[in-house]
Parts: structure tokens; C-alpha cells; sequence
């Protein structure tokens, strides 16, 4: 590098704020938590302010994935009838017309269409001698090149040139470090000087390291004492362009976009952690600029420079009929640009227009399902005996259809925590847990307390039980104890290895009833009533003013604000499973990653309190007195519902309360039978869909207990009529609204706001672990390990795997089970409020712009309206 061009570099370093730099770059990744809290996101949040396909490309270039549906799954979804010809076709020319080309339209089409229909071309053309020499000689053509991302570490340079793997070594010891340094639970020793921080600390030990050779620990122990001036320097010496920085920096988060996203969490949830990605990226571009050294001059040829000619024509000769020989025949012009449209047409602008006449075609049949049905204002005749409030998960739309045939009963669909900010501390557990959207902070505190004496026996029982876990763990980890642990534990555990394996149905139920049985836990109370704590914790409970705030809002975000039948129930909901790393990923995706029955426990007593319901009258909002609420919680696994809280009810709820647990069987059985065949493996002319779904839910060998939120694509917001008795086949989320109560639009902003972030955050999370499986998922459950108490590894040393297991999205090992299909947003309102919240909520605007979301509105007319 040129002296001054270095030392101008130098200064910029000492002027420029590291934190500033570190956490621009940290957009390239997600937070994710400890898969104990999984909470969905997308792992391109940060990113979204680019177009769906710049990203795409980024993505390409700096860490070679792809986020477009590969041919395989685009293959599978054509011969299925999924993608439309005709939307293909139009996609196509829509494509073309943004195209400057100086070419006939008709051979531009023919080529396209003969590259989007055809497989990939015989790799043997392109070395086709003739094809070299007519490349050499079209070579003179300059190309205006797209916007492209190819800044790369050193230590990827290298390895792409043939070099030392020292890539793959600069992972592999950050994968270890990163592991002692997160561990919670599972190391016996842990890591010395953790509360110095993350340098600090790899600093201290990575010097006596064995795995590393005694010159570089020699380095190590001369690298700076402080992180940013060893990030800083590491750069300075690497001789990092100043304007290349922070593609640098994200080049480096994206080689382990796991353990990175983690300590990224980490710094942002613990105040004493702030500085923890900083600190990683010291560690890495010190150990980096060590194990680069011999190499520190190599040279590359950048790829942007120069546009490779022999793929181009290629795809001519094999898609566009047009040999080598013929080139010669075409003017100047034209060979540039058939050699232009064969540069733009490339892979990633292929599988774009396939993907986006896929997501036409779901549209298109979306549409006419739900606009085929005759729109009436009439209310039912019928009286409704029971409402139910349930979250707007997709595995909620199949119960509701099956409830809603049953009986005389209505549902309404809102987001699963219910719009309470709150954190919840279950009796007997020693932490709490938020329990709203992952990217909202708890408010309040809610604790589930019992009167002290039936307190202090509960304890006593349930530490009985903890203990002897414990002390079994103890012993585990124990050399001397160890050896004396199966002769004492094995009659027991081979016993319950027997019966689980045998009959796993039978067996897990015995194992529950006999703790259940054991704790007796009674029944409990919940601290709704506001109780001063220190500023630097939340507030237990809530004031007056602040339980009839949200009980409002709870009922108006569900629309249920009139008309109220003798029994509501409010419906939250959670998974079983048995050995399942990932049981969290299937629980409430609004209450990050747990059950939402807490926080439907909460709502229903806070709207059955009379200092509520007299509040509420003098606004409007008038609660029959024979009204009771109720709390229950859906079990998506075996599609029952299990009864939370069931106060003092009146006859007219004692009636209804008993019509539904007559419903209830019949209901759990057909919702069973319709979902139970979605699964692999299932034979619905010999297996019970009940028995199996119990089976399913206990067999600790099980790995697909459920489909989960698979297969969804849209969110669809509006009157329960518009979709009632639609077959939605488990795709969509389903929100209540009526735009006719929503003057201001501030219900509508409320909804894209809260459950529209989490509903495209679970989509977007499903479509990266189905497109990129190896970066952005986490393999096969079969081959996984839990590390450090936090996450999963595949084997002993990967990246921390932050998206969903192979057998969340795959109906086998060569056909995707979730089609990749990026959240529809379906909003039932005039024209004026879709324009009100595009002009209003900017990031909204954003995401459908830029192609994260798609929006789509039905007008009062009956008129579908695509916006996007």
C-alpha cells in the first residue's frame, strides 16, 4: 500500500468510533437467543432498508449463499401446480421491460425462456476450444457492472487462492472460544476470568493454549490489553482500506453468523456485556493477523473486474440456438448485447421470477377462495353459546374451523401474548421469563404466588425433585462418583428407557402422572395488584388504570367489544414434546418461544374483575354480568384444550362451559385426523390419529412431533367472516379486524406493528432455514449437539445453529415440506387506510417495497387490490 495512502489510513483509525463501525456491521446478523427462549426472527432484520434481491446478492458474494429457492424446490413446487405458466410468462416480460437492450423483444424472450424452462447447460460447452478462442476475441467489450460485495477477509483470500486453511483454523479455534466463554450450564470447569470480559479472558488463556503453536502464543501474549485499540491495530496492520472497514468487519460476523448472532443477544440484554461483539472481532482479526502473517502480500484479482465471456455465450449456444459459428455474422452491437442479457439474466434474476410467480399464483388462489364467498353483514341466527380467543398462529386456523362446525361458537383471532407487556415468574421457577414479542421489552411483572404455609410444602416437594436430578448431574460430571453411577442408577434408568422405547405413549403419561402427582401443586394466584419495587426492576402488577388499559386493548385488538356471549375463553397455546431441543420453536411465537396459557390466565381474570368491567361500561364496552371469562390453552401437538382457569360461573356459563367440554372430544378428534396426515410416515388406514398423536408428543426418539408453523404464507387481517368455512390448509395467520371501529387507523398500526412484525419475522425464519438449511438452519435433528446449555451444534465444532432442524420444514431428504414463500399481508379496508398506513408506519413501507413482505387489500366493494 502506498506510504501516505497508509498513514492517511492510520489517522482515520484513531479518529473513527470502533463502536460505531462494530455495530453498523452487526446488521449483516440477528440476535438470537438460547434456544431454551427460542424466540423467531428473521436473520435479516438488520438488512431490510436494501431490496429483498440486493441482499441476495450480498449474501452471494461475501459468504456464497443463496436466499432464492433452489431448482430443486422450484422443480418440486412446478410439477406439483403451485407456479402458474401464465405469471411465469408475465413476471418474464415485466422483467424485460425495465431492460435497456439493444435487441429484437423476440429473441430476448425466446433465450429467457428457454434458460428459465431449461436445465442447467452442459458444463462441457464452456471448454469448448472454438468457445475460448471466440471469448478471447469479444473480450474488448466493457460491462457496467452491477453494485457488487466482494470485500473478504485475508483468511478467506487465501483459502480461495489455494492457500492455507486458514479460514477454516480461524473458525474452528473461535467456535471453542465462544463455547467456554457462553457456556450456562453444561461445562464442569468453566472458563477462568469470565467477568473481565470476552478478551480479557481468551487473552489470559489462549497464551497457554496447546492447540496453538509456541510462536503464536508468544503473539498472543503481546497483543494489546485493551479490545478496541487490538481491533484497531489488527486492522491497521492487515492494512484494511478505511472506506472497506465495515464490509470487512461484516465479512468476519458472517463466517460464524451463529456464535456472532449469540454474542450479539448477549451484549444487548446484559448491561455488563455491552461490548462483547467488539471483543469477538478483537479476538478474531488478532488471531487472524497472526495466522496471516507469512501471507500479509498476496494479491488477488478482483472478480468485479472482469466479466468471464465463456459462461455468456454458453448459454447462448445451448439456450439461444445461436452457434459459435454465427457469432461472427453479428454486428458489433448486437454481440454486446446478447452478451449483456446473458450477464443480467443471471441465476439470481432467475430463481427471483420463479419465486415471485410462485407467491402470484398463492395469491391468485387465495383470492379466489376467499372473494368466491358470498360477503354478508347478517348476523348468525344461531345464539353463540361460547367465544374463543385464540392467537393468530397458523395451527390455530384448523381447530377454529373444526370448533366453529361443531357447536354454536365463535372465534377471534389476536396475537397469543394478548398486548401484555409482561414477564412472568410461574410458582416455583427461579427466573422469569418475558413473555411478549421478541423485539419488545417486558413492562411489568406477574407472579403466580400461594399462601405461605401451602407455599413452603410445595417447596419442599419440588426441591425434592430438583434435587435429585442435580445430584444425579453432580455425580455425572463427577470422575470418582461417576463410576459408582450406574450400578446405583441403571435398574431404574434401564427400566425407563425400556418403557419409553416400547411404548412411548403409555409410558410418558405414567412418568407425568407420577410427578404430577407427587408435586400436588394447588391451585395458585396470580399478583395482578401494583406493588413498589426499585427503579431498576420492574413493577410487580399493575394500578387500576392500567388493568382497565389493557383489558380494553385486549378486546379491541380482538374485535370483541359488544355482543358477548355467557362464556369467553381465552385461548392460549403451547407444544409437547419429549427429548426435543427444539420444544420452544413450537410453542407461542409471540410470547418468545413459551407457552402463552400464562398470559391468557391473566387477561381472562383482569376482564373478570368488576373494577374493570365498571370502567369499561362508562366507555363502552359493557360485559354482560352472566359473562364469565375462562383461560385455556391449546396443545397443537394433540390438538386438545387444557383448562387454565375456570372461576365461579354463572348458570349461563356453567351451560355453555358444559356444551364445550361435550364438543371438545369430537372436536380434538377430526382436527387430529385432518393434521395427523400431513405428517411422513403416517398411515391413516392403520394408526388411531388420536393415539398417534399421542404417541408422537411422548416418544423421546420422535423427531418431527409436529409440523409447527410449516407451510405458512400469509396473514391475513379482517372479519372472521371473510375466511370462515375456508379450507386455509394451516398457511395462514389470522387476526380479527373491522376498519368500521378503527376511525384513525390506529388498530390497524397496532396490528402491522406487533403481530405483523412477528408473523413476517416466523415466516422469514422458516423460508432461510428452507432455502439456506446449512447456513441459516441447523441440519438434522439426528446429528446435533447441545453446547454449552445454549444452542446446537452439528458435531463437536460448527456454527451455533440458529434457525429451524431439518425435519421442520422437509418431507424428506429430496422434497421440501415448507414452500419458501415470502408473508402475504391480506388487510380487509378501504383503499384510504392501506395508503394512511404506507404513508404513516415508514418501516412497513420499507419492507413491502423492498420486497420482504408482499401486500395485497380487499376493499368493502369485494375488490382485491395488490399493492406490492
Amino acid at each position: 500500500m502506498n506510504t501516505t495512502l497508509h498513514q492517511e489510513n492510520v489517522r482515520n483509525f484513531l479518529r473513527h468510533d470502533m463502536d460505531e463501525l462494530v455495530k453498523s456491521a452487526s446488521n449483516v446478523i440477528a440476535p438470537f437467543g438460547p434456544i431454551n427462549k427460542f424466540g423467531a426472527r428473521t436473520p435479516w432484520s438488520g438488512l431490510e432498508d436494501r431490496s429483498f434481491e440486493q441482499v441476495a446478492r450480498k449474501l452471494k458474494d461475501i459468504c456464497d449463499v443463496e436466499i432464492y429457492p433452489n431448482d430443486s424446490v422450484i422443480q418440486s413446487a412446478w410439477n406439483r401446480g403451485e407456479i402458474n405458466q401464465d405469471l411465469l410468462e408475465s413476471r418474464l416480460r415485466h422483467w424485460l421491460d425495465l431492460q435497456d437492450l439493444e435487441i429484437s423483444r423476440d429473441v430476448a424472450e425466446q433465450f429467457c425462456w428457454a434458460t428459465l424452462m431449461q436445465e442447467e447447460r452442459p458444463s462441457n460447452v464452456v471448454n469448448d476450444p472454438k468457445l475460448k478462442s471466440l471469448a478471447k476475441k469479444l473480450s474488448h467489450f466493457k460491462f457496467q457492472m452491477t453494485e457488487t460485495y466482494s470485500v473478504r477477509t485475508y483468511s478467506q483470500r487465501l483459502e480461495l487462492l489455494g492457500g492455507a486453511r486458514v479460514a477454516h483454523d480461524l473458525n474452528r479455534h473461535m467456535i471453542k472460544w465462544c463455547k467456554l466463554f457462553l457456556d450456562e450450564s453444561q461445562a464442569v470447569w468453566s472458563m477462568p476470568n469470565r467477568k473481565e470480559g470476552f478478551y480479557q479472558a481468551w487473552r489470559r488463556i489462549a497464551r497457554h493454549d496447546p492447540a496453538l503453536n509456541r510462536m503464536t502464543r508468544k503473539q498472543i501474549s503481546t497483543l494489546p490489553k485493551d479490545a478496541d485499540h487490538a481491533l484497531k491495530e489488527a486492522l491497521q496492520l492487515l492494512e484494511v482500506p478505511y472506506e472497506e472497514i465495515q464490509g470487512y468487519l461484516e465479512a468476519h460476523l458472517l463466517a460464524l453468523p451463529g456464535w456472532a448472532g449469540m454474542l450479539l443477544w448477549r451484549s444487548q440484554h446484559r448491561a455488563e456485556e455491552r461490548s462483547l461483539l467488539s471483543d469477538y472481532l478483537a479476538i478474531r482479526l488478532s488471531l487472524e493477523l497472526i495466522l496471516v502473517k507469512p501471507f500479509l502480500h498476496l494479491t488477488e484479482q478482483r472478480s468485479e473486474d472482469k466479466v468471464v465471456l465463456e459462461p455468456l455465450i454458453a448459454s447462448w449456444v445451448h439456450f439461444g440456438n445461436l452457434p459459435i459459428g454465427a457469432w461472427p455474422e453479428l454486428s458489433s452491437a448486437e454481440q454486446k448485447a446478447r452478451l449483456i442479457l446473458a450477464f443480467r439474466f443471471d441465476k439470481i434474476v432467475r430463481n427471483q421470477l420463479w419465486l415471485e410467480a410462485w407467491e402470484m399464483t398463492y395469491e391468485d388462489q387465495l383470492k379466489k377462495m376467499i372473494t368466491s364467498k358470498q360477503m354478508t353483514e347478517v348476523e348468525s341466527v344461531k345464539p353463540i353459546a361460547a367465544q374463543f380467543a385464540f392467537c393468530i398462529d397458523v395451527r390455530s386456523e384448523l381447530f377454529r374451523r373444526k370448533l366453529e362446525k361443531a357447536g354454536p361458537f365463535a372465534t377471534f383471532g389476536t396475537a397469543g401474548f394478548f398486548g401484555l407487556p409482561i414477564e412472568t415468574n410461574e410458582l416455583g421457577c427461579m427466573h422469569g421469563h418475558s413473555s411478549l414479542p421478541v423485539m419488545k421489552k417486558p413492562q411489568f411483572k406477574i407472579k403466580e404466588y400461594l399462601p405461605e404455609l401451602e407455599l413452603k410444602q410445595y417447596e419442599e416437594r419440588e426441591q425434592t425433585d430438583y434435587s435429585i436430578s442435580s445430584m444425579f448431574k453432580s455425580m455425572k460430571n463427577n470422575m470418582l462418583a461417576s463410576l459408582v453411577l450406574p450400578e446405583v442408577s441403571g435398574p431404574w434408568l434401564s427400566l425407563q428407557t425400556l418403557a419409553r422405547s416400547i411404548a412411548p405413549r403409555t409410558s410418558g403419561r405414567v412418568f407425568r402422572k407420577i410427578r404430577k402427582t407427587w408435586l400436588r401443586k394447588p391451585s395458585t394466584e396470580l399478583s395482578l395488584d401494583h406493588v413498589h419495587t426499585s427503579d431498576t426492576e420492574l413493577p410487580i402488577g399493575f394500578t387500576g388504570e392500567q388493568k382497565v388499559y389493557y383489558a380494553r386493548q385486549a378486546l379491541k385488538m380482538m374485535g370483541l367489544t359488544d355482543h358477548f356471549s355467557p362464556l369467553v375463553v381465552i385461548c392460549g397455546h403451547g407444544s409437547q414434546s419429549t427429548n426435543n431441543p427444539y420444544a420452544s420453536s413450537l410453542d407461542c411465537g409471540a410470547c418468545g418461544g413459551a407457552s402463552s396459557g400464562f398470559n391468557a390466565r391473566v387477561l381472562a381474570t383482569l376482564c373478570n374483575l368488576q373494577t374493570v368491567r365498571r370502567a369499561l361500561a362508562d366507555e363502552g364496552i359493557s360485559i354482560p354480568k352472566e359473562t364469565v371469562f375462562v383461560a385455556a390453552e391449546h396443545i397443537t401437538t394433540l390438538d386438545e384444550l387444557h383448562w387454565l382457569y375456570v372461576p365461579e360461573l354463572s348458570d349461563a356459563a356453567e351451560k355453555s362451559f358444559r356444551l364445550v367440554e361435550k364438543t371438545m372430544p369430537k372436536v380434538s378428534e377430526e382436527a387430529n385426523a385432518e393434521r395427523i396426515l400431513k405428517l411422513p410416515n403416517i398411515n391413516s388406514s392403520h394408526k388411531n390419529p388420536k393415539r398417534e398423536a399421542e404417541r408422537l408428543a411422548e416418544d423421546w426418539s420422535e423427531i418431527r412431533p409436529e409440523w409447527g408453523l410449516a407451510r405458512n404464507a400469509s396473514f391475513i387481517i379482517g372479519d372472521r367472516e371473510l375466511t370462515k368455512e375456508c379450507n386455509l390448509n394451516e398457511r395462514s395467520f389470522l387476526h380479527n379486524y373491522n376498519w368500521k371501529k378503527d376511525l384513525n387507523g390506529d388498530l390497524l398500526a397496532a396490528i402491522i406493528a406487533g403481530p405483523g412484525t412477528v408473523a413476517q419475522w416466523i415466516n422469514l425464519q422458516y423460508y432461510a432455514s428452507t432455502v439456506a438449511p446449512h447456513y441459516y438452519g441447523s441440519g438434522s435433528k439426528t446429528t446435533q449437539t447441545v453446547t454449552s446449555g445454549i444452542g446446537v451444534m452439528q458435531g463437536n465444532s460448527s456454527d451455533l445453529l440458529t434457525g429451524l432442524p431439518w425435519q421442520s420444514v422437509m418431507q424428506s431428504d429430496q422434497e421440501a415440506y415448507h414452500a419458501p414463500l415470502r408473508l402475504l399481508v391480506v388487510i380487509q379496508a378501504p383503499n384510504k387506510y392501506v395508503k394512511r398506513l404506507l404513508d404513516h408506519d415508514k418501516a412497513f413501507h420499507q419492507k413491502v417495497h423492498n420486497g420482504w413482505i408482499r401486500l395485497a387489500s380487499i376493499d368493502p366493494e369485494g375488490n382485491w387490490i395488490s399493492w406490492s
